[in-house]
């Protein structure tokens, strides 16, 4: 990542091949978010697009379909003038993942548009595909010369999560990808960490003198990371069977966020300095034993209820779901980090399906001031000071604290000190993929996860779901859509003399 306050140059010239180009991430986040960096003239000037699914179809078909997703979903005005020149560069390549033919044919036409589009023969190659796809399509590939890079020409690779699904998985995949991929070339994107707030966090950290003297044991009581949505699972019951909200948020999503908030000063913002700081963070936190996970992690499931006002079926009526799943749709843990930083502060982490709420928030709970000089105020507690920092659906960072109300006598209130994205005035719609797409064309890799990254996150949370699979869950479902989520998540904090930061 360059210090510079925004990106300056377009990437470089290359053609973005997306696998599994008629899918919603596509349609909804892969096309207009290329279509925003080329309004702002961050999309390279010779590009090509090429789209690579089963569907029967012809570039003029699939410019139709890429013309409608984008009149759908786009976040900017789609300008005729651009996107004539944007639609010229669409193309189409009809296979099966498996077929080595469909492959060959895919090298025959990659090496004409490289002429014709004047791309250097550098390929982004964007896997938005499941995962169990993964393998097969990059073992084609490399059996096809695709993947080769050479002093003129480079290959990245890009696959969503989830990498893996346990420890197991995830090293078994690692290890598949090095048979044909350096780990150079692999780029596992996290979308949360295209968000502005998120990016906004090393610079909250390390930029300002204020914060980092205060950020250990020393001032800090505690840490928790909420990620809350009122959706439901909708159509992707058969999806979340397989999955839970477990591996779905907290693995990945949560898990970066508490590294950015966590780690060390990084050397430089070099994507390895950053990286490695990441990692320590992680490898700090020891896999809980069972009696741990029995304590100090919970999860839930949502039966009916209420979603603003609307009723709402419970996880069980979802389609595709099991009459009888046991897959959680909310979970919960406290998780400590070994390191001399933050021995002793816990951190909360939590996330859930169908809340009263969406929100996501990372809050800093400060310890409350040594010695209570405001008795005669009628004061016997002062509420800590509390930072928080919103990520969606506002991008904000709140500090909380307090101040004397004006008069004669000492009457204290809280107040917010407040900063909000929108301060720095009217800003362009984006999708958050912007951010990535355009670091994989120049090839910075702060923002996507390595492998000893991903496998130390799966040390963590495969014991929990380990032993949840072991141990069905009997009570489920145990909250109401609409709530705040089960009781036992309360408890977990209230045992300890905490509470919940929830949306006001």
């Amino acid at each position: 990542m360059t210090p510079t306050p925004a990106m300056e140059r377009p990437g470089d010239p290359c053609t973005v091949v997306i696998f599994g180009a008629m899918g919603d991430l596509t349609k909804r986040k892969l096309l207009p978010s290329l279509y925003n960096l080329r309004c702002h003239n961050l999309l390279p000037k010779d590009f090509a697009v090429v789209g690579f699914a089963r569907r029967p179809l012809d570039t003029a078909g699939f410019r139709t379909e890429m013309e409608h997703a984008l009149k759908s979903f786009a976040t900017l005005p789609v300008e005729p003038g651009i996107w004539a020149d944007f639609e010229s560069r669409i193309h189409y390549a009809k296979g099966e993942f498996g077929d080595p033919e469909a492959y060959r044919s895919l090298t025959s036409q990659l090496g004409q548009l490289a002429i014709e589009h004047q791309t250097r023969g550098n390929l982004l190659i964007y896997l938005a595909t499941p995962p169990d796809d993964f393998g097969t399509i990059v073992k084609q590939l490399g059996a096809a010369g695709l993947l080769t890079e050479s002093a003129e020409r480079w290959v990245r690779v890009v696959v969503e999560k989830p990498f893996g699904r346990d420890l197991e998985s995830a090293l078994a995949l690692n290890a598949e990808m090095r048979t044909v991929l350096t780990e150079s070339q692999l780029f596992r994107i996290d979308h949360y960490l295209g968000k502005e707030t998120v990016q906004n966090l090393l610079v909250f950290r390390f930029a300002n003198g204020l914060f980092e003297p205060v950020w250990n044991r020393r001032y800090i009581d505690h840490v928790q990371i909420t990620v809350a949505e009122e959706l439901g699972v909708g159509s992707r019951g058969a999806f979340y069977e397989k999955t839970g909200v477990t591996r779905d948020i907290i693995q990945n999503h949560i898990f970066q966020l508490l590294c950015l908030i966590a780690m060390e000063p990084p050397s430089s913002l070099a994507a390895e300095a950053v990286r490695n700081e990441k990692v320590k963070v992680l490898e700090a936190i020891g896999a809980l034993t069972p009696e741990q996970i029995l304590q100090q992690a919970v999860r839930g499931q949502y039966g009916e209820g209420f979603v603003q006002g609307t009723k709402v079926l419970g996880y069980r009526q979802e389609t595709a779901v099991a009459p009888t799943s046991r897959t959680e749709t909310y979970a919960a843990m406290r998780l400590n980090i070994e390191n001399w930083r933050w021995a002793g502060v816990p951190f909360y982490l939590r996330s859930g399906k169908r809340l009263a709420k969406r929100h996501t928030r990372i809050t800093i709970q400060f310890r409350r001031p040594p010695l209570l000089l405001f008795r005669e105020a009628g004061l016997d507690t002062i509420e800590p000071n509390r930072l928080d920092i919103d990520i969606q659906p506002e991008e904000k960072i709140t500090l909380r604290m307090k101040a004397k109300l004006p008069g004669p006598t000492i009457r204290l209130k809280t107040v917010d000190l407040d900063f909000s994205y929108r301060d720095f005035g009217e800003q362009s719609p984006a999708t958050g993929y912007e951010r990535l797409l355009y670091d994989c064309m120049t090839g910075d890799m702060t923002l996507f996860h390595r492998a000893d990254i991903v496998e130390a996150s799966w040390r963590i949370a495969t014991p929990i779901l380990d032993l949840w699979a072991s141990l069905p869950a009997r009570e489920f479902p145990n909250y109401a859509a609409g709530s705040l989520g089960p009781a036992s998540a309360d408890e977990l904090l209230n045992k300890e003399g905490r509470r919940w930061v929830n949306p006001e």
